[in-house]
């Protein structure tokens, strides 16, 4: 089966023409079985209403409305988890993305690469430049600095394994950074490039703030990707190294006193330099970052979970293999008893 989860808020004009692409696309491909997850992420356009006419309307239908408006992340979290498909699309129920695009997602995906999650790439964008060009410099700034190469991480239009989405959690902003804590785990992401179409209905539900909260969450992604199971290895590394040079300034003004003081018979208070105010920051944040380090750590210890620290991609249980022909030939009949 295949499942397409779709986050819907305030978007009632297009949901019916959504659907019947998505249901014409499917028939003339023949995908077999799918299903389409409608996440109402608490509209007050009456958006509800029109996914009510949906499910009427196709048995494959399914919907969860939520009380109020909890964010995209937590749409997506809410359609994963009901998903039945052994592969989940996800995209917007705006009709910027093309469900024509599929088969190409499909194709690329049993092409024999060993691919887990596959981003779509909107090469031409039909958006004003204000968005394009931030956008761009988020890419290329997240690609960098997480080590997983897309154009275009902000695509909500994407392709998942099942298996992914079982070991990924997102929440907050996260749900752009799907393939980047995906290939943290060890699966296999790749993208492609699709067709984006001009908006028809309503306006885009993201403002200029979107650029700092997703600089925010890139911070946080960062942090979890390299340092979630080891936070006092960033923490604390930052903490010695602050600890450090407030000991050599602290070190510094000890020196310089008993110099003064002691050799050459001088009286040169330290107490007003700047110097000893620094120093004494600088021991004071090392040692706070030190300390937040070790609870960092006491708090992972007391929650982490065993399946949290590896992915297992494929399990060969020889024992238990050996077990279960053994069981099958006892409960054999013996040549004589036949």
């Amino acid at each position: 089966m295949i499942s397409f989860v779709i986050p819907v808020y305030n978007e009632r004009e297009s949901l019916a023409t959504l659907l019947d692409e998505l249901a014409g696309m499917a028939a003339s491909e023949n995908l077999g079985p799918v299903e389409f997850l409608f996440i109402d992420d608490g509209s007050r356009d009456g958006s509800w209403r029109v996914i009510q006419d949906l499910t009427t309307r196709d048995p494959r239908v399914r919907a969860i409305r939520f009380r109020r408006n909890f964010g995209k992340a937590a749409a997506l979290t809410a359609g994963f988890s009901r998903a039945k498909g052994e592969i989940v699309f996800t995209l917007d129920a705006d009709l910027q993305d093309d469900p024509a695009e599929v088969p190409r997602f499909l194709e690329l995906l049993n092409r024999g690469e060993g691919l887990d999650v596959i981003s779509g790439w909107k090469r031409t964008r039909h958006d004003p430049w204000h968005k394009v060009f931030p956008s761009r410099v988020f890419n290329r700034m997240v690609s960098r600095l997480t080590g997983t190469h897309l154009h275009d991480h902000n695509c909500g239009f994407k392709c998942y394994r099942s298996e992914v989405l079982r070991e990924v959690f997102i929440y907050g902003e996260l749900h752009r950074f799907v393939p980047v804590l995906a290939s943290a785990r060890g699966f296999r992401v790749g993208e492609i490039e699709v067709n984006h179409r001009s908006r028809q209905f309503g306006q885009s539900k993201y403002g200029f703030s979107r650029f700092f909260k997703g600089f925010l969450d890139l911070m946080t992604v960062r942090f979890l990707t390299g340092y979630g199971q080891r936070p006092q290895h960033v923490l604390g590394v930052l903490g010695l190294i602050l600890l450090a040079i407030g000991a050599l300034g602290m070190g510094y003004l000890a020196v310089y006193w008993i110099v003064d003081h002691w050799i050459l018979n001088q009286d040169h208070p330290i107490g007003s330099r700047p110097l000893l105010t620094y120093s004494t920051a600088l021991l004071v944040v090392g040692t706070q970052l030190v300390s937040l380090g070790i609870l960092a750590e006491l708090v992972t210890s007391y929650n982490l979970r065993a399946e949290d620290t590896y992915s297992v991609a494929e399990e060969i249980d020889s024992d238990a293999d050996s077990e279960a022909s053994a069981s099958l030939a006892n409960d054999s009949p013996s040549p004589s008893s036949a």
